[in-house]
């Protein structure tokens, strides 16, 4: 009974999300003695329609398949300097619900099995369900330092750190895969740094939230990063991960970023074959120039799950352009080179489509408006595969990516 209530509760919270269509949240206030308090309860939802190779399997005859890449929904509190956050998703909720995860049984890429965890979901070894995606407070002593203890997305990869929902492309193809994830640990933050105070600096900021003039930068020690794509047998208490990034802003004009991190033990800290730490250095510029917007982004990452010599690099390029108030085109092309067991591969992605945004409040091409129209937002993707894909005598054996071609329609909602 206890669970079917789980089940009921979590229904209708997603379904909730469905008729919401103000792109602001909600906001609730109080006043608690001497003190202003605030709570902001948010989500969004991504609905998909996809096919072709890269996503039906040959055993399967469905022409085209529907889900929902991302249901999630957040509570943000503030009460003077004090923070604090909590977002979950709802399908990695279900997935627990069901006693499978997203990580749990084979590996595609080396054929490794996980050791399934509580209710057959693997043990991502960060310390917190799968399904909560933020939880932790944080102190703002100023725009300079902030502290942060708990749950949150370690300050490695530029992509990654842009919230999901407000992506140009449907995904973030190789990125998730070679970034730390998220992680609990302590965080020590800073941003608007050197050049006045040009921004709201909120004390939730996990990447480059809002333009500002200045430097910026993150510190953090966490548990073993289990929840990466490259790191695997994560336990708590076992090791831990480490990032550092270091940031430069003028205005939307231009972001730049540079950030290494490491994962002690990669493979496990019971694990005398790979027994490494996986290391990754990212580099990324974003800039934004009115209807037009260009980002590049590389990773350069050494000992993939612990393997000595399992390395893998990316370069990133994209694209965007506003054809009118609502249409947007928009392209991605990703080149990843690995090399595995002294065989050296290479893939490269290529994201081709548009963005068509429906109802727009206006007819801004800034970057803050363009994350308000992105509240209700169609987004079309071909993706194009090349190189050492499926079917290829020697397969990419890197990790990210889609090795055939396929095609993603997404309606995204948020509130």
């Amino acid at each position: 009974m206890k669970k079917f209530n789980t089940i009921k509760i979590a229904a209708a919270a997603a379904a909730s999300l469905l008729l919401m269509t103000d792109a602001s949240g909600y906001t609730l206030k109080k006043r608690v003695g001497n003190t202003d308090t605030k709570l902001k309860i948010y989500g969004f939802g991504q609905l998909q329609a996809q096919g072709g190779d890269g996503v039906i399997g040959p055993n399967q005859e469905a022409k085209v398949a529907f889900r929902a890449q991302r249901i999630r929904m957040g509570w943000n509190y503030m009460a003077g300097p004090l923070r604090a956050k909590l977002f979950m998703d709802f399908n990695e909720l279900n997935k627990e619900l069901k006693g499978g995860g997203s990580n749990s049984g084979m590996d595609p890429v080396d054929g490794s099995t996980y050791t399934p965890g509580r209710n057959g979901v693997k043990d991502d070894g960060v310390g917190m369900p799968s399904y909560i995606k933020d939880a932790f407070i944080s102190y703002k002593v100023d725009d300079a330092l902030t502290f942060k203890l708990g749950l949150i997305k370690m300050p490695h990869g530029m992509s990654f750190t842009i919230p999901g929902w407000n992506l140009d492309i449907v995904e973030r193809s190789f990125d998730k895969k070679l970034a730390m994830e998220r992680n609990t640990g302590i965080m020590m933050s800073g941003r608007d740094i050197g050049f006045g105070n040009n921004a709201k600096v909120n004390g939730y900021e996990m990447g480059h939230e809002r333009p500002m003039k200045g430097f910026g930068y993150d510190l953090q020690i966490a548990n073993q990063s289990g929840r990466s794509a490259s790191v695997k047998g994560a336990k708590v208490g076992d090791a831990n991960a480490y990032a550092a990034r270091v940031s430069f802003d003028w205005t939307e004009l231009f972001h730049t970023e540079l950030s290494y991190a490491l994962s002690e033990r990669a493979g496990g800290l019971g694990n005398i074959t790979d027994d490494q730490d996986y290391k990754s250095l990212n580099f990324g510029i974003d800039s934004h120039f009115g209807e037009a917007s260009v980002k590049f982004e590389m990773y350069d990452s050494q000992n993939i799950k612990g393997k000595s010599g399992w390395d893998e690099s990316t370069y990133a390029l994209t694209a965007a352009y506003y054809v009118t108030d609502t249409i947007e085109l928009a392209g991605k092309h990703v080149l990843a080179n690995a090399e595995k067991g002294g065989v050296k591969t290479d893939l490269s992605n290529t994201y081709l489509g548009f963005n068509y945004y429906i109802a727009a409040f206006d007819n801004k091409m800034d970057r803050g408006s363009k994350r308000k129209r992105n509240a209700h937002r169609m987004q079309v993707n071909y993706v194009i595969a090349s190189g050492d894909k499926t079917g290829s005598a020697t397969p990419f054996n890197g990790i990210g990516g889609v090795k055939s071609d396929k095609w993603v329609i997404q309606y995204q909602y948020k509130f």
